[in-house]
């Protein structure tokens, strides 16, 4: 394979991706999702962990088994904050990062009947959450909101609930490899080696965390997340494939799978 500090890669830039990544020996892209899947499709990146939703939508690339970012129920930061019944809301605010999310967000609702509008988040737009306006958040920056303003708000966990309709666990995002990038079996066996290591050394990966406190770091990676991607995932996300496609977000494709 490419050595690891020649590859192009790309990684999320939250606190959720941070036992995948943390003491890669070389340079990574740090950036949201939805700009990682469009750096990786124009062939900017070779490697990239990215949203969920592009592995089910686009077929050329070779997935890193064994390894994702999950949640089997509460997720934290992923999720509707808003101001009364959810029924009653018309429009939501969503994030622009976010691709995996709003689609699945869009699932849920429809599965529940309901269709608000979705407006695209601008730094221009300043509205306040009220019974008819809800906000969707994503990340870092949903667990910052989350905290500033505890109490104010009512927040719709979407892992929570679709660990309450489907069963499963939800898979948030997954490593993808370009067709064309050589050796992609070695290249997955060392982010797989990258994870194990970061969870058995987890407390110093915690200590080492500048951001977030140490109580709220072992909450959220120990009791939010899960970082494989075993027989319970697949079947999560299969699930959330099939309800992609009866709602017309998406199509059925074969994918390679290492």
């Amino acid at each position: 394979m490419a050595e690891a500090g020649l590859l192009r890669i790309g990684c999320v830039k939250y606190l959720n991706a941070r036992p995948l990544i943390h003491g890669w020996p070389g340079e990574v892209v740090f950036d949201h999702p939805s700009a990682l899947c469009e750096k990786l499709a124009a062939g900017q990146l070779d490697v990239a962990l990215v949203s969920s939703f592009e592995f089910l939508r686009n077929p050329v690339y070779t997935l890193v088994d064994g390894v994702s970012i999950s949640s089997n129920g509460p997720v934290h930061s992923v999720f509707v904050a808003h101001n009364g019944d959810l029924t009653a809301i018309e429009e939501i605010e969503v994030d622009p990062a976010s691709q995996t999310g709003i689609n699945l967000l869009r699932c849920l609702l429809a599965e529940m009947g309901l269709a608000p509008k979705f407006v695209f988040r601008s730094r221009l737009m300043q509205r306040a959450i009220t019974p008819r306006l809800a906000k969707f958040f994503i990340g870092d920056q949903a667990i910052r909101f989350r905290d500033e303003t505890e109490g104010t708000f009512q927040f719709w966990d979407l892992g929570e609930e679709w660990k309450k309709r489907t069963g499963l666990p939800f898979v948030y995002a997954l490593w993808l490899i370009r067709p064309e990038v050589q050796s992609p079996k070695a290249i997955a066996d060392t982010l797989r080696a990258c994870r194990d290591n970061n969870l058995r050394e987890l407390d110093l990966l915690i200590a080492a965390e500048t951001e977030f406190s140490p109580d709220f770091c072992q909450f959220y990676l120990q009791q939010c997340l899960r970082y494989e991607y075993g027989g319970q995932e697949k079947e999560g996300l299969s699930a959330f494939r099939k309800l992609c496609e009866k709602h017309s977000i998406l199509w059925h494709d074969s994918r390679l799978i290492i």
